[in-house]
């Protein structure tokens, strides 16, 4: 229905598309402008941040093109009209993936694929059958953990109500802190999005093999095999906490 109805208008959603690309793409005229100044950034040239990049932000759309309309949820919570969402035949976080689904977003995996097949061109790597592989399994895995993040984002808003901007600070502010090398950061911000919340297997840790750098944090050889595996976790961990958020929503009584 919301592709219908966005597909009315053509021309509006093309310069939509167009004008989300064009926005989206400031974040790496940001990192060419750095350049223009250094080197290297954090010891990494800029096809390598480039290749970061493209894998962030097309995983990131990916993710946000299938269910980043759940940051709304906590709206729906507030006014009641979440529960016309409980009584109707489909599975709810299907309902409030669909809600409002934006087209547009289209422009951001646009940008990001550019950017990465430039990229992909531009970096100096003695390419193999598993290097080759793991790209595409690197953006498969990487836009699995950010949907489980969106996920697990909403179920946070059935206790919260309005927690938009607490998710927002981990899916969009994730995919920009994925966009940078890891050694720019303090060691205890890559433990973190290491171990914790782990982002860095959207592309810190494969994409060092892929390059040939150091791992973050001195990780196994066979960590960067990893993200299928760290995604599947994050997918169950983000399901079960959507159950339990489900589970514990008592309406608004009006």
């Amino acid at each position: 229905m919301w592709i219908r109805s966005t597909m009315t208008y053509r021309t509006s959603f093309v310069l939509t598309a167009v004008g989300n690309l064009a926005v989206t793409g400031l974040d790496f005229v940001t990192l060419v402008l750095m350049f223009a100044q250094v080197d290297t950034l954090g010891g990494w040239t800029l096809p390598e941040v480039a290749f970061l990049y493209g894998l962030s932000v097309t995983s990131f759309g990916l993710a946000d093109l299938l269910i980043g309309s759940a940051d709304t949820l906590g709206a729906r919570l507030r006014d009641g009209s979440f529960d016309t969402l409980l009584v109707r035949p489909a599975p709810v976080l299907a309902q409030v993936a669909a809600d409002r689904f934006a087209l547009r977003r289209l422009g951001r995996i646009t940008q990001g694929a550019l950017v990465l097949g430039w990229a992909l061109c531009a970096v100096h790597v003695e390419w193999t059958v598993a290097k080759v592989l793991l790209v595409p399994v690197m953006l498969v895995s990487g836009a699995a953990i950010f949907g489980a993040v969106f996920t697990a984002g909403a179920a946070f808003q059935f206790l919260a109500q309005d927690a938009a901007e607490v998710q927002n600070a981990f899916t969009y502010g994730g995919t920009t802190l994925l966009q940078y090398p890891p050694t720019v950061f303090g060691k205890d911000l890559v433990r973190g999005v290491t171990f914790v919340l782990p982002l860095a297997f959207v592309n810190w840790v494969p994409g060092a093999y892929v390059l040939g750098r150091p791992y973050p944090l001195g990780l196994p050889g066979w960590a960067a095999f990893a993200p299928p595996l760290v995604a599947a976790g994050c997918v169950a961990l983000a399901g079960l906490a959507w159950r339990a958020g489900l589970r514990a929503y008592r309406s608004t009584g009006s």
